[in-house]
């Protein structure tokens, strides 16, 4: 099995799975290390902890507790499955209730509740949209706990103070856009826990952190884009993000045309403005 890390930053980390194993490759006993939660976004396989069998398809999830053991095999499936995984530090999960026990139930059937939302993480590990994976994490940890319990989490009021507290954070990842800026520290700079400084955020703002963070990227790209000598790549760079072709792919998602295109516009080329308006 192939496995891969990308996202690790506070109390979440994200991997990708990749198994090419199928009945006739003999299945072996891991053990779960962290609280986590898997997305089975293809494929199918068989799993056996705490004395039960979980047959889990595409749209199920894997559950794990730390030091349970696990067997997982295709003897009735296909070969292979794809699996995008969160995992949680006891911290995060005691933060979020709902007691250690829903952790031990070895796997959750396909519910369209968690499901939109493990499509939504596969979208975010892909970079086709501007959610965070700590951020989907959050959710995805709290939908779960609360499908599970049979209880709902009752909406954020966001009073005055923590009004004022989502608008100041705003500020404050406006002013650092360029530099790398997770929920923890967004969180940590409003002196709010991360899941519910995300839920006040949102509710207050209208987006997520970082959306917003994104978003103020973006903004402060166009206004460099209208100056001709510099190149797109410094400016990628220089507003934070990571790699240009992001940049161009979110560029483009948000402008309708790419950074190149855009400084043309700025330049006075009017016809591609108008031909996007056509458009639309």
């Amino acid at each position: 099995m192939a496995a891969t890390t990308i996202f690790q930053r506070g109390a979440i980390a994200v991997s990708d799975y990749r198994c090419t194993a199928g009945p006739d490759d003999r299945p072996f006993a891991e053990a779960h290390r962290d609280h986590s939660i898997a997305y089975v976004r293809k494929g199918s396989f068989g799993c056996r902890t705490r004395g039960q069998n979980h047959e889990l398809v595409a749209g199920a999830f894997l559950i794990g507790h730390p030091g349970d053991e696990y067997t997982c095999h295709h003897e009735h499936h296909g070969c292979g499955d794809e699996c995008l995984a969160f995992f949680f530090s006891p911290e995060r999960v005691d933060a979020l209730g709902g007691g250690r026990d829903i952790w031990q139930r070895g796997s959750v059937a396909p519910l369209a509740e968690l499901m939109v939302l493990g499509e939504l993480a596969q979208a975010a590990a892909e970079g086709c949209c501007d959610i965070a994976l700590d951020e989907i994490g959050h959710v995805l940890a709290a939908r779960f706990v609360d499908a599970l319990s049979g209880q709902r989490r009752k909406p954020v009021q966001a009073g005055a103070r923590d009004r004022r507290r989502a608008v100041q954070t705003a500020l404050w990842i406006d002013a650092h856009a360029a530099d790398a800026i997770d929920l923890d520290g967004a969180a940590k700079q409003a002196g709010l826990s991360p899941f519910h400084f995300l839920r006040v955020f949102s509710q207050v703002l209208g987006v997520t952190p970082h959306q917003y963070l994104v978003r103020s990227r973006l903004r402060h790209a166009a206004r460099l884009l209208a100056e001709p000598e510099r190149a797109v790549t410094d400016i990628a760079f220089e507003v934070g993000f990571g790699d240009l072709s992001n940049f161009i792919r979110s560029f483009h998602r948000a402008a309708g045309v790419s950074p190149r295109a855009f400084r043309k516009t700025a330049k006075g080329d009017r016809k591609i403005l108008q031909e996007r308006l056509a458009l639309h």
